[in-house]
């Protein structure tokens, strides 16, 4: 509790007094009770989009609206800036401030460019990282914002692969890791996948200052059609993955693994009859180093599972339809689902009402 109580001052100190004051009292005192606070994309049930930053009791502490579905949301903790991504293939994203300082600010991707929905800032929150897809050179990009000149966008330098999606800071503030799922898509096709025959996922760790391929990991050629699409920091030097299935429904391979710069891939086995309940899908992946485990959350599967961060061996298993975001808590995970429901391993359900969230949480303090 005592690590909860300092984690909420830090959100309230950094946030700032305008932030707070801003809150109306029942958000506030919703603030001022929480262990924790996320951040998600959501639907509202009316046709309407948005992302917010709520605790884990379901309360609302401020909505940002959304020009269509959102996807993740990238946070600087230090400095209260975040930037809602659009699902792919979306090219319009949204920055704002926690504390509400300016308006919120929409970004337009470049011509011949779209978001994969994902992104990370710099340690010092001066740029921000984000996945993109040169859709008429079928090739991934990072794109490179300048947060303090009003996310102009500065340059961009290769994924390392085709279709980047997810991508993470590496503890050494310059290492992006950069989940490639290997699949090559067109907005002209809409969200069809053009290459399945030819898929070739990777793993890239690349060199954020000058865009430099350190490392590429690849799976084996029988797993081709295994796209590597989220990842989760492992608090050491390296990261989880999830993989989503593109081959025959019936096949079951291994869906999570660990990747480490400078050592081979590794993928989690699991027993049959355990990983099909996942169906081939997994939809989002948290750590929590804590205590050692790995969350992953199926909304096809309507499960989501616990491993053992070291083994991959399934210590825990929640049933819950359309469940896929998830994020680590002090005592285990927070997970939400596109019905509006939010449920932690460790408590009971909280209806969201008429909020559906989207794929992704992410714990921004507590």
């Amino acid at each position: 509790m005592a690590r909860q109580l300092l984690d909420r001052r830090a959100f309230l100190a950094t946030s700032g007094a305008a932030f707070v004051a801003s809150l109306a009292p029942a958000r506030a005192e919703a603030l001022e009770r929480a262990g924790a606070v996320f951040a998600s994309a959501y639907a509202d049930g009316r046709g309407g989009f948005g992302a917010a930053l709520l605790t884990e009791r379901g309360d609302l502490l401020a909505t940002v609206p959304l020009p269509s579905r959102g996807h993740d949301i990238a946070c600087h903790k230090a400095s209260g800036r975040a930037f809602a991504f659009a699902r792919r293939p979306g090219t319009i994203a949204v920055a704002f401030d926690r504390d509400g300082r300016t308006a919120p600010q929409s970004i337009v991707a470049p011509s011949g460019r779209h978001f994969y929905g994902h992104g990370v800032y710099s340690p010092d929150g001066k740029l921000l990282y984000a996945s993109e897809n040169n859709f008429d050179g079928a090739a991934g990009v990072v794109g490179v914002y300048d947060v303090e000149a009003g996310y102009s966008r500065i340059g961009e330098f290769s994924s390392g692969g085709v279709g980047p999606h997810d991508m993470l800071l590496l503890g050494d503030g310059r290492t992006l890791a950069i989940a490639n799922g290997g699949i090559e898509t067109h907005p002209d096709f809409g969200r069809a996948k053009l290459n399945l025959a030819t898929m070739a996922p990777s793993l890239c760790f690349v060199d954020r200052i000058d865009g430099s391929l350190i490392e590429r990991q690849a799976l084996p050629a029988e797993l081709h059609r295994l796209s590597i699409r989220h990842l989760a920091r492992d608090g050491r030097n390296g990261v989880y993955f999830a993989c989503q299935f593109e081959g025959s429904p019936t096949e079951r391979p291994p869906l999570c693994g660990r990747a480490v710069p400078g050592q081979d891939i590794r993928l989690f086995e699991m027993e049959p009859q355990i990983s099909a309940k996942l169906k081939n899908y997994v939809g989002s992946i948290a750590a929590n180093r804590q205590a050692g485990t790995v969350a992953i959350s199926s909304p096809r599967g309507n499960c989501m599972m616990v491993l053992d961060g070291r083994t991959g061996r399934v210590i825990g298993q929640r049933h819950m339809h359309n469940v896929c975001g998830v994020a680590e808590m002090a005592d285990g995970y927070i997970a939400s689902t596109g019905d509006g429901v939010l449920f932690s391993t460790s408590g009971g359900n909280v209806d969201g009402g008429m909020l559906h969230w989207d794929n992704h949480m992410l714990r921004v303090a507590g």
